[in-house]
């Protein structure tokens, strides 16, 4: 069972994680002009050095920037999180283009892909499921998250705190021959229920694992490593009583 935590901005957050145990460690660069941000270069080496992979989101895709994003920070996996969902034809073959010629341009290096995923009762299924298909070939992982109209950051999905259609998600998972992780609204309260409705190869948190303010209000950025520590172990009993039947992860 893969664990995953987003958005992991500082190397003191980065070490915290490791030393919790989780797999996948996450960071995000906001913008093009940041692309050599030197702190988020510490946060993927740190993470490097200790027992977890570091997946980097760039929130941009022009593909001059991606790969100055990539050739600096050099994470084990680099994550497009684009709402494919919002996408017309034209831009969802310049974003397949993209991840073929990072795919040739950084070998070793792995790629995660986002499938959003609808709300329950909502339609657009039968299109997310079809956009796996189609970038499967060139993906080593899917990662579900919430699609929503008014995402957070225009034109790309997550960072919702909102659950998918969990019968959706399970749908992916058993067409996908590459590990799932599944994100949207994850935290330590219904990380059991998801593994065992979904059945993914792996649980991302972002939101459901922020720190609160004093309104309650998830603050970005900045980690309650309490609930980080429930989610962990949560994820690991439900991976105990599995026995393997999640997909395993592919090396990155």
């Amino acid at each position: 069972m893969i664990v995953q935590i987003y958005e992991i901005q500082t190397v003191q957050e980065a070490r915290a994680l490791v030393d919790l145990g989780v797999d996948h460690i996450g960071s995000v660069i906001q913008r093009e002009k940041n692309w050599n941000d030197p702190k988020i270069k510490v946060v993927v080496e740190t993470v490097q050095k200790g027992a977890a992979k570091s997946s980097l989101i760039p929130l941009f895709n022009r593909p001059e920037d991606v790969y100055r994003v990539l050739g600096y920070h050099h994470p084990d996996i680099v994550h497009f999180c684009e709402d494919l969902l919002e996408c017309d034809l034209n831009e969802i073959n310049k974003l397949f283009g993209l991840q073929e010629q990072v795919q040739k341009a950084f070998p070793r290096m792995a790629i995660m892909r986002t499938i959003p995923i609808p709300l329950s009762g909502q339609s657009a299924g039968e299109k997310a499921l079809s956009f796996a298909r189609r970038f499967e070939p060139i993906s080593d992982f899917f990662l579900i998250d919430t699609h929503i109209t008014d995402s957070p950051v225009g034109g790309f999905a997550g960072i919702t705190g909102i659950r998918c259609d969990w019968a959706l998600a399970a749908a992916l998972v058993r067409q996908s021959g590459i590990p799932v992780i599944l994100a949207g609204g994850l935290g330590p309260d219904n990380v059991t229920e998801a593994i065992r409705s979904v059945k993914p190869a792996g649980v991302d948190s972002c939101t459901g694992t922020n720190a609160r303010d004093s309104s309650g209000v998830a603050v970005r950025f900045r980690k309650d490593m309490t609930r980080v520590k429930i989610f962990v172990a949560k994820a690991r009993l439900e991976q105990k009583g599995s026995n393997g039947a999640t997909k395993v992860e592919k090396t990155a």
